[in-house]
């Protein structure tokens, strides 16, 4: 096929600050998790599919198949959607615990 680019699994982004190796990236309304360490205004990979471990509200619990957003202003995710961008679903159910902080997420791979 002439037209084909890529999978469309992974993108590369310019970065607008210092990126370090597995932090959730929004670039635009697309959202990934960075494949590497990438300088600020260097280029790097974000995947974009997927499913990682991923910075939580802790006073959240999450249930299996639960929507999954991304609060950009404090970089974690989170089940309120107000003001935060679709990245996924829940794929482990995870407490309330302030300590609990880290949840499992089958990333979307589409644009917000």
């Amino acid at each position: 096929m002439k037209n084909y680019v890529s999978s469309g699994a992974t993108l590369t982004i310019t970065a607008a600050a210092a990126i370090t190796s597995g932090d959730g990236v929004l670039a635009g309304s697309i959202f990934g998790v960075a494949a590497g360490d990438i300088a600020n205004g260097a280029e790097g990979t974000i995947n974009l599919t997927g499913v990682y471990n991923l910075p939580k509200v802790g006073s959240q619990a999450w249930t299996v198949g639960a929507k999954v957003y991304w609060d950009a202003s404090e970089a974690e995710c989170t089940t309120t959607a107000t003001d935060n961008t679709l990245i996924g679903v829940a794929v482990l159910a995870v407490g309330s615990g302030a300590g609990e902080t880290t949840g499992r997420v089958r990333l979307n791979g589409t644009a917000a």
